[in-house]
């Protein structure tokens, strides 16, 4: 009501507030009021500043009003605005006797969107208690959860919670949204669910948050199994819902429901998705990991607007392919066409590409490169893919060299790689044994895996130490360490099957392991012999090395693809381990014999086998 009694400012108000050191005002000059209605043209904070110094000179010192609107217009610029600048808020925040809720909430929320100040928040919400002259409103707490999701303030989260609770806004929906956020940011999805279950009322953002929450912690099927529910509640999809779900389908390798997300985008928001560029990169990050390289080149040309996403999204699919020169080619556009320069995670990418065909010369020219040219300081993951490529090309003393150079400590990753190398290029056992006390030794605070010790396994039985091999095996009984489980999955109609090593929990097992023994005697006619070198360690000991080798999971999806896979459409697997020497042979006769594409992902790479060939020259 108080704002209706404000006179609309004249039409003729200068566009521009000359500097007060230049020159006199001209009279008459606008009031207080009119300069307000200034401030929602300005450009520059220097604008700005000289408006602010307008209404100081023309307004009392007691005018509280003028103090509330002059911050809330601040905040407007201060997302975008400099350190300087926020100080300068700051101290006139400083300035008003007896600030309440609203202007609290504003400078709150400039500093949760600020780059570097998220913890000011947390020091003005502290303050604001502290006062006891204010209350925190509905509108404070999602400002200041979003500061505690970027710190991963867990501790001081969970007590904004309990007074959300206190205060009796638990079932306001737009807090329950921040409170969702905070929790799935900081990885505790179990508490995220059940703030989204007892919500009296949940919204399209509501959905959004919770969806995406599982996608970023790689909970794929949660995800997607949320997003039918969603729209099975009568729930309208926005561009947010399906950015979320067609990352899902590219973490789970789901192309059939990438392509209808696509085609959902597309009809439902046709006259935006074209200059969407954060959706096109995800539809573009989509097809490269669902291994449709064919579909993402065009989707990526017919783009009107790319950003540097863009093209590292490219250039990361062409990597995982292992296609180097068409990835060299998108870099050399990305610089002289488009005129951007590479970042850190281009040269992921481009290393990447060198790491899958053993380019060990090119990936030491680029890695100096990025360093010389781009002056691009080398994070853990280059050192990581260098240490790889270097490796497994057999140069396992320069690999150490550089891990022994690195300016920040080894991670595991680094480490596993290494002993991977060691086991397969016989790197001797002493260096195996060095790179398996780093792992364990990094591993005791990450939680122990069993990827080191089966390596180590392999390494001694290579040399025939079957004391040291039984030594490992006891090692991991004691430890309760367990063999991860070979898991592959294919997508059919949209359904996505699941099979680990040995499964015979699937509906058409009898079926499945029918069409593996004729697959077996095809491929024997060929002349295959597995390579019994493949096969786990219990399986030696117990005599049956041969059939544990039949049985490992990309095979029984293969069997479930020819058995249901669309005549003429490749069959697609996704894998969660590095693909083993022999299945990789059986899947190379599969494709000559059966005259079928099957396109594998595995941990690492896309392998694309047909007419008995792979697309990794069998190099992994």
């Amino acid at each position: 009501m108080a704002l209706a009694l404000i006179p609309t400012p004249p039409k003729t108000l200068p566009t521009s507030i000359p500097s007060t050191s230049t020159c006199s005002v001209p009279a008459p000059f606008p009031s207080c009021h009119h300069l307000l209605f200034l401030v929602k043209d300005c450009k520059t904070m220097t604008q700005l500043k000289q408006i602010h110094a307008q209404t100081l000179k023309t307004s009392s010192p007691s005018s509280s009003t003028l103090s509330y609107h002059t911050l809330f217009l601040y905040s407007r610029i201060l997302r975008f605005s400099t350190l300087h600048d926020l100080h300068y808020a700051s101290r006139l925040f400083n300035a008003i006797q007896n600030p309440n809720s609203f202007i609290f909430n504003t400078l709150i929320r400039a500093y949760a969107s600020s780059s570097h100040h998220k913890s000011h928040s947390l020091l003005l919400y502290h303050r604001m208690l502290s006062q006891s002259i204010v209350s925190p409103d509905k509108y404070t707490f999602p400002f200041v959860l979003k500061a505690c999701a970027f710190l991963f303030a867990i501790s001081e989260g969970m007590q904004i919670h309990a007074r959300i609770l206190k205060l009796g806004f638990g079932s306001d929906a737009h807090v329950n949204n921040s409170l969702i956020h905070f929790y799935a940011t900081c990885g505790y999805l179990d508490i995220a669910r059940k703030v989204f279950d007892e919500m009296p009322q949940r919204t399209v953002v509501s959905w959004n948050v919770v969806i995406d929450g599982y996608v970023c912690w790689g909970e794929f099927e949660t995800a997607l199994g949320l997003f039918k529910e969603m729209v099975g509640k009568s729930f309208e999809p926005d561009k947010f819902t399906m950015q979320s779900v067609v990352s899902a389908c590219a973490g789970l390798g789901a192309l059939s429901l990438g392509l209808w997300s696509h085609v959902y985008v597309l009809r439902k928001f046709s006259r935006e998705v074209a200059d969407d560029v954060l959706m096109n990169n995800s539809l573009l990050d989509m097809y490269c990991k669902c291994g449709s390289l064919c579909v993402a080149c065009q989707l990526f040309e017919k783009m009107p607007k790319r950003d540097v996403t863009s093209w590292n999204a490219m250039i990361l699919g062409f990597a995982i392919h292992g296609c180097v020169d068409k990835a060299l080619d998108a870099l050399d556009r990305m610089c002289t066409v488009e005129c951007l320069r590479p970042n850190s995670i281009t040269f992921v990418g481009v290393l990447s590409a060198f790491n899958h065909r053993g380019l060990v010369r090119e990936g030491r020219m680029y890695f100096d490169l990025m360093v010389s040219k781009y002056k691009i300081q080398p994070r853990i993951e280059h050192y990581g893919c260098l240490v790889d490529l270097l490796a497994r090309a057999g140069f396992i003393e320069e690999a150490l060299d550089v891990v022994s150079e690195m300016p920040m400590k080894p991670d595991v990753v680094i480490w596993r790689s290494l002993l991977d190398a060691c086991c397969r290029k016989n790197g001797g056992i002493e260096v195996s044994e060095l790179v398996a006390r780093r792992i364990f030794e990094l591993d005791e605070g990450e939680g122990m895996s069993s990827g080191a010790y089966v390596l180590m396994s392999r390494v001694y039985a290579s040399a025939n130490r079957w004391e040291d091999v039984g030594l490992v095996r006891r090692l991991m009984g004691e430890r309760g360490i367990r063999k991860e489980p070979g898991c592959s999955s294919i997508e059919i109609d949209g359904f996505v099957h699941e099979f680990v090593a040995g499964d015979t929990s699937h509906v058409h097992s009898k079926e499945i392991y029918e069409a593996l023994g004729e697959i077996e005697e095809r491929i024997a006619l060929m002349g295959y012999r597995p390579e019994l070198s493949q096969a786990p360690l219990v399986a030696e000991l117990n005599g049956e090395k041969e059939n544990s080798l039949r049985l490992h999971s990309e095979r029984l999806a293969i069997a479930f693809g020819l058995l249901n896979a669309r005549p003429g459409a490749p069959i697609r697997i996704l894998k969660n381990l590095r693909v083993c020497d022999d299945c990789h042979t059986v899947t190379k006769l599969i494709s000559s014999v059966f005259g079928v594409e099957i396109i594998v992902r595995d941990r690492t790479r896309f392998h694309r086998f047909k007419d008995g060939l792979c697309s990794c020259m069998d190099y992994w």
